[in-house]
């Protein structure tokens, strides 16, 4: 960009400089080293941030701990109003943390950011809700014995946030923990942090120092040394599964629990009953939906892999060409936009090759979109281009490794003990879909998916209340409702009594 071209509206003059929260304080890294964020929609410097290191994490960490004792021992109630009270206070600067997420991931305002930053305000509401059920049972052991459950803190989380989505990760991570009495160091991801720093403002205005800390930095930096710290008794890390493997393996070295939400290459299996002569696109519509479109489908639970019956095969790819085409590309921030960039120059060429790779191969064929244009508006910044290809072979790169970037494989069958067969041949498990107007065969067919969540005849996000995690390769443990909470950040301690002594 030059220096004399106009930016649109929303863009920062200079750069918004922010810190990391440690201790109830906004701090520095230690070295003083920062990270330069880019607006990838321009290509274009917005932000700068520490570059926190092992000495900020450990400074993290520590102050975690500090605050630990006082925040498990106040009521469940007590720990519930101040979660409520950072819900109320995410609402009312929901625009300014749209708006923020928006420059930084490329994520366009009307189709995600803003849904996203209301969902992050319900998630401390519905956690802050739920912090008086961290209770346990009573077991009948006898008249003279008396034997309960309770739930307890872990003590402190290390939580580390992919770029795709961080205000709403982060809100899931941060909110279920403290309502359950844990402290929390948190690590933003170095492409957008800055969304995720204004969540922690809200958190510092109404929380004891040191419960909610965010620092800021790479993942091999920062990242692992919070991994590893021996005073972490929790990780929650959602990210790719190759990210996740270290994870793990950082913690099975010291044997502290571990949360995984990881990658996928979701299934969407679609019957021939759902084009009738009616011509209804609900199902079209619905697989637009499942694929994230309109998040660069820069998501884990895209269904990246179309099962497409071979009898409505090319009608329906004909639909969803002209639904996807339809779709307005460009700056974020611009309302009228249904889709923004992807993250960055990485992600970007990462996207480009999996397009090559498909219109190289032979029978592949490119029903729309294609490579971006060199030229234009859309180069000014990491731009792509909803894209179809068909004929497909399961078994092709394209077809078994998770993109994260808006490529659709289509692949024909006739038989569904094969589309059943394909759909579950992938080391993931994250997510899949199954449409048709026959719901005891869809049922039958949900059951028989291996993912953790399977939705029929809709292709929407996450739902609060409702568990989320995966299978295989795709993840351990569950988020987004009350059994995630306590499987995820209490222990479950027996307690014997014996009455008659």
């Amino acid at each position: 960009m030059t220096s004399t071209e106009q930016l649109p509206d929303g863009y920062p003059a200079g750069l918004i400089e922010s810190r990391m929260l440690i201790g109830g304080e906004w701090v520095d890294a230690a070295d003083g080293r920062t990270i330069d964020i880019e607006a990838p929609a321009r290509k274009l410097a917005i932000g700068r941030v520490p570059r926190g290191g092992a000495a900020d994490v450990d400074r993290a960490v520590r102050a975690a701990v500090a605050a630990f004792d006082d925040w498990r021992r106040r009521p469940a109630r007590e720990r519930g109003a101040l979660v409520l009270k950072i819900a109320e206070g995410l609402a009312a600067r929901a625009e300014r943390i749209a708006r923020t997420q928006a420059l930084e991931t490329g994520n366009a305002l009307r189709t995600q950011t803003r849904p996203e930053a209301l969902l992050a305000a319900d998630a401390f509401r519905y956690f802050g809700g739920l912090a008086g059920e961290t209770k346990g049972e009573t077991i009948p052991l006898g008249e003279n014995t008396l034997s309960y459950t309770r739930r307890e803190p872990i003590g402190v989380v290390g939580a580390i946030v992919p770029w795709n989505a961080p205000v709403s990760l982060s809100a899931m991570k941060i909110a279920p923990a403290i309502a359950a009495g844990n402290t929390i160091v948190l690590k933003a991801a170095e492409d957008a942090p800055l969304a995720v720093l204004l969540i922690a403002e809200v958190c510092a205005e109404h929380l004891p120092p040191g419960v909610v800390n965010v620092i800021t930095g790479y993942g091999p930096e920062a990242g692992a040394a919070l991994a590893e710290h021996p005073m972490v008794g929790k990780l929650s890390f959602t990210g790719s599964t190759q990210v996740g493997k270290l994870v793990m393996h950082a913690a099975a070295e010291r044997i502290v629990p571990v949360s995984l939400e990881l990658g996928g290459k979701s299934p969407a299996i679609v019957y021939p009953d759902v084009l009738d002569e009616a011509n209804d696109d609900w199902a079209v519509d619905c697989v637009m939906a499942s694929m994230r479109f309109t998040r660069q489908s820069q998501s884990c639970t895209a269904g990246s892999r179309l099962f497409l019956h071979e009898s409505v095969y090319d009608r329906f790819l004909e639909k969803l060409a002209a639904k996807a085409q339809a779709l307005k590309i460009g700056d974020p921030l611009d309302e009228a936009n249904d889709v923004g960039a992807l993250i960055n120059g990485k992600q970007f060429r990462r996207v480009c090759d999996y397009i090559e790779d498909g219109l190289e191969r032979n029978p592949g064929r490119l029903v729309c979109g294609g490579l971006p244009p060199g030229e234009g508006p859309l180069a000014r910044g990491w731009f792509t281009i909803p894209t179809v290809i068909a004929g497909v072979s399961n078994e092709w790169r394209l077809a078994r490794e998770e993109i994260f970037g808006p490529v659709l494989v289509a692949i024909p069958w006739k038989d569904e003990e094969d589309a059943i067969r394909m759909a579950n041949d992938s080391h993931y498990g994250l997510a899949g879909y199954v449409f048709t107007r026959d719901l005891a065969r869809g049922l039958r067919a949900a059951h028989r998916i291996e993912s953790g969540w399977v939705q029929v005849n809709q292709g929407g996000g996450q739902s609060l209340g409702q568990p989320y995690g995966g299978f295989k390769q795709s993840g351990l443990g569950r988020e987004f409702s009350l059994d995630g909470m306590l499987e995820s950040f209490t222990h479950r301690k027996a307690v014997t009594v014996n009455l008659a002594a």
